[in-house]
């Protein structure tokens, strides 16, 4: 078949992608192999492909498409988290716009309905990651509320209560208003906030006398407990057990002391708000103060709130203010920047709470994941993140494991009582009945009287897991897959995951497999816009990866994602990177169709010039590979495909092809393209899992192969001595050539007519690449002298000195005028630079890098006169 003129993605993409699937090539089996495996990240069920997943994925596919080539069974297992959170708003929402409220389902009917949102839905992305070239083991895609997987995380939940390690505790939570549900103290993100300082005058009971506190929330002021002052604080000594008369509520409260209060800080004494503050309720417990919770779960203010019930807490502040402004007792404002916790999820502003949940005890668990890390057992790629683990793993707080949300894994806590610990947890309600009935002594309990703890488990809950359950591991420990593919080679994920879901991957690896999860974590960067904004929908500044991969090809994209995306630093992405990607993708299928376009002659004998050409790639590919090798060992997956590209680019494109590629209307040897194709296909090799459409598509194109012999599953190039002097011998030869074609293009001297070339050989270089000089610099005669040779422009290369005579090529009178004139602005220079040299207080003065440019400006200066002197002295 003929080769298109062009290139056309669009043509060649979802045929070889269909090509692929159909054959298998992504499905992995248990055999004698050894395992390559990699789990995704599982992308949230509700989201569509962002630039991040397009950075996380393109690097995942790279590194399995490699383990394929160096023939490792290659087990990439895809699949979606069902994202609690972010899928039961989006439910929410959508039953909003059908006129449905979600109070007036039942569990079972609103479940209906996020089951019909997710078939409807979750499949978008991992189709999207198909047309990336996504080589996933598509057989194998698990969804975090499939059967086998949630049989998984009940039962870990369940082994983790016997254990003692999960309970079930009334302590201060984050609150998310929006989704009415707990959150983690993970998935809390501080932003900075412009609001204000109110002080307040609390009147002292029984006296003119009031207390000023300064408050940034004075809608709390309904659910206040008591003033604080510092024992040691001489100014309030006085009110020592005396009350004060809370604003707007005149409910009257206790003044406590306590040393917890700074003296130095604000107005040196602090309203205590028990169920709305961390701090405070550490307080209230001390002291055993009132706690009066004044917010409903919308966090509108409840009966506490008196005549501001009902109204959200945001219009309550400002009503409330005015309100204490027209008490007179709102004795100053001021303008105050404060850290604000909002969901990472919903983006509401969160409302610390005190609130019955589970959670699990982590001091314990984590300890084997922080040495893991810390041995080296676990490798972070880059190492810097190892510090941040540590300070998270050796400060880990209990993790609250419970959300107030009907989507998701319900806990399998069964109440059959009105007490708090009125309760049992088993894997089915038919196994918590017994357990009931023994616990509350009584045998007339039915499963009807059992009522299941009506909230769902943490998201995380579940993708903790995720490295076991997908291989069915928690479930059925024995099994030959979990025992095979367990544990994963490499993680590539982003590192603001690192504690929400890595860290705790390794503590359930520890606990449940009694090994690591994985080998090494790949820890990509953020995906940035030019300005250095992180790349969203909400800021308008991220490209559709879709219209991109329409627009530049799946290979451009990928090419242009990787080639500035260092391990665990950010991408500054541009456009323009894909434009770069699609211009190499463009560079290899123009060098193919050269080399096609070639007439070959059985009869035509080998130049000297290709059979040292073809010598020379092979050991500089041999090079490369060992560079490329390297990088792949250390994660460092830019300067892999950067090596490959100039590999490519460089020594394929512009050198190898022109050293070789016959004359005009000349055929070549069969025997250099025999060599040309077999070097093609070595390339094509590495090149395939950076590009691995163009690259099958070439692969291909070559010669008809069998389904086994595709790209995808060949053999990655095999690594072998290389002879380095004659790599460093063809560098010194491209410099010559350089050299030539500069002053052919200074000179106007037509690459049509031949010229000679002499050379003094002061370095003793090698001539076995003199046919390739002659060749790509159109050198009739090729000779070397011990003397200068008169009437010639030279140039230098090292200690070596070249010759061109110019005789008839060049008007002589014309040449000496133009170099006269180089050479008098050039001594001007020189004399400018050495006069500042010559200057103490400058070198004295400058720093030692301008000292050393000014130097180097020097060194230059010297050689480039000595060099137009010579050809000088040539022409006169």
């Amino acid at each position: 078949m003929a080769l298109a003129a062009k290139y056309n993605p669009q043509s060649v993409e979802d045929k070889w992608y269909d090509y692929w699937m159909e054959h298998g090539y992504f499905h992995s089996e248990v055999n004698e192999k050894e395992p390559y495996t990699i789990v995704i990240p599982p992308p949230n069920v509700t989201g569509v492909l962002h630039m991040g997943h397009m950075l996380n994925n393109t690097l995942q596919d790279v590194l399995i498409r490699r383990a394929r080539l160096k023939g490792f069974n290659a087990c990439w297992v895809p699949g979606t988290d069902h994202a609690s959170i972010a899928t039961e708003a989006k439910v929410v929402a959508k039953l909003k716009e059908d006129g449905i409220e979600k109070s007036n389902l039942t569990r079972d009917e609103f479940l209906e309905h996020a089951w019909e949102w997710t078939h409807k839905h979750g499949g978008i992305i991992l189709e999207q990651l198909k047309k990336l070239g996504a080589s996933c083991d598509w057989e194998r895609t698990k969804f975090t509320m499939d059967e086998d997987l949630s049989k998984s995380v009940i039962k870990v939940f369940v082994d983790l209560y016997n254990k003692g390690k999960v309970y079930r505790g009334y302590r201060m939570v984050n609150w998310d208003p929006e989704a009415k549900t707990t959150l983690s103290d993970e998935e809390v993100n501080y932003v900075e906030k412009q609001g204000n300082l109110y002080y307040l005058n609390y009147k002292i009971e029984g006296s003119e006398e009031y207390l000023t506190i300064a408050t940034t929330r004075p809608e709390t002021i309904m659910g206040d407990s008591a003033i604080c002052i510092n024992p040691n604080d001489e100014r309030f000594t006085h009110l020592r057990g005396k009350k004060a008369i809370v604003p707007i509520c005149n409910r009257v409260i206790p003044i406590i002391e306590d040393d917890y209060v700074d003296v130095e800080f604000g107005t040196g004494c602090l309203k205590v708000t028990p169920a709305h503050d961390e701090n405070d309720k550490v307080l209230g417990d001390k002291h055993k103060l009132e706690v009066i919770d004044i917010f409903n779960d919308d966090a509108t203010l409840n009966s506490f709130g008196m005549h501001y019930q009902g109204k959200d807490r945001f219009v309550a502040r400002k009503e409330i203010v005015k309100e204490l402004e027209d008490l007179g007792v709102l004795a100053k404002t001021e303008q105050h920047t404060n850290k604000i916790g909002t969901s990472e999820r919903t983006g509401a502003v969160i409302e610390p709470r005190l609130s019955d949940q589970w959670f699990l005890s982590m001091k314990e668990l984590a300890q084997p994941a922080l040495d893991a890390v810390l041995e080296k057992d676990v490798n972070l790629v880059p190492e810097k993140f190892i510090n941040t683990y540590r300070h998270w793993m050796e400060n880990v707080r209990d993790w609250n494991i419970s959300r107030q949300l009907w989507w998701g894994h319900q806990i399998p806590a069964y109440f059959y009582g009105d007490g708090k610990e009125d309760f049992v947890v088993a894997e089915t309600l038919e196994e918590a009945l017994p357990l009931a009935k023994e616990k509350m002594g009584n045998d007339s309990l039915t499963i009807s009287d059992l009522k299941q703890d009506p909230d769902a488990l943490d998201t995380w809950f579940s993708s903790w897991l995720w490295p076991i359950s997908v291989f069915n591991g928690i479930v059925e420990p024995d099994n030959d897959e979990i025992k095979y593919y367990y544990p994963t080679n490499d993680l590539v994920t982003a590192p603001e995951i690192l504690f929400f879901w890595v860290a705790r991957m390794i503590i359930a690896g520890y606990e449940y497999r009694g090994e690591k999860p994985f080998t090494n974590v790949y820890l990509t960067g953020i995906v940035r816009d030019k300005q250095r904004r992180k790349m969203s929908k909400s800021l308008g500044n991220s490209p559709d990866p879709i219209e991109l991969m329409n627009k530049y090809g799946a290979d451009g994209v990928r090419v242009g994602m990787l080639l500035s995306s260092p391990a665990g630093n950010d991408l500054m992405f541009e456009e323009d990177l894909c434009k770069q990607g699609s211009g190499f993708v463009n560079k290899i299928w123009n060098a193919y169709r050269l080399i096609d376009g070639w007439e070959v002659s059985e009869t035509e004998q080998a130049t000297e010039a290709s059979k040292i050409a073809i010598t020379w790639y092979k050991n500089k590919f041999q090079k490369v590979l060992a560079e490329i090798e390297d990088h792949y060992s250390k994660y460092r997956i830019s300067d892999a495909l950067m090596a490959t590209y100039k590999l490519v680019w460089d020594d394929f494109c512009s050198w190898l092809l022109e050293m070789v590629k016959p004359g005009y209307e000349q055929p070549i040897a069969s025997e250099t393209y025999a060599e040309v194709l077999s070097i093609l296909e070595e390339n094509l090799k590495v090149l395939h899992p950076f590009v691995p459409f163009i690259s099958e598509e070439i692969w291909q194109h070559i010669a008809e192969r069998a389904p086994k012999d595709a790209l995808i599953v060949s053999e990655w190039p095999k690594p072998s001595e290389y002879d380095e002097q004659l790599i460093k011998d063809f560098d010194v030869a491209a410099e010559v050539i350089s050299g030539i074609r500069t002053i052919r293009k200074q000179k106007n001297i037509s690459f049509k007519d031949a010229i000679s070339l002499s050379v003094i050989n002061n370095d003793k270089t090698s001539t076995q690449f003199d046919a390739v000089i002659s060749k790509l610099g159109n050198i009739s005669a090729l000779q070397y002298v011990d003397a200068a040779v008169e009437g010639a422009l030279t140039f230098r290369v090292k200690s070596n000195e070249y010759f061109i005579p110019i005789e008839g090529a060049i008007n002589v009178e014309e040449e000496i005028g133009k170099l006269s004139e180089e050479l008098k602005y050039n001594e001007g220079f020189l004399k400018s630079v050495q006069k500042k040299l010559s200057n103490e207080r400058f070198v004295a003065g400058a720093p030692e890098q301008v000292v050393a440019i000014e130097k180097q400006k020097e060194a230059d200066a010297l050689a480039k006169i000595e060099t137009i002197k010579a050809s000088l002295a040539g022409l006169q």
